[in-house]
């Protein structure tokens, strides 16, 4: 579902990436939150792509559609 995101415990301590890089998706995200579009990213990072960026933007989306159920005893 997220080919471009990628885990490994030997790059950046196990964080989220960008296809394997030394990226973050947390600093692609950061950079989109401060403003910054994709051109501007980009140029920044030359070895991203456009489906990178939006990659991570569909990763954090899916992250924070968690929905939280509260535990319920069953009645014996």
């Amino acid at each position: 579902m997220f080919d471009r995101i990628t885990f490994n415990s030997q790059i950046m301590g196990g964080r989220a990436c960008i296809r394997g890089m030394r990226i973050t998706v947390s600093l692609v995200l950061s950079l989109v939150a401060n403003g910054m579009n994709n051109q501007e990213i980009i140029e920044a990072y030359p070895y991203l792509e456009v489906e990178d960026i939006q990659a991570c933007l569909n990763y954090a989306a899916f992250l924070a559609s968690e929905e939280i159920h509260p535990f319920t005893e069953i009645p014996v």
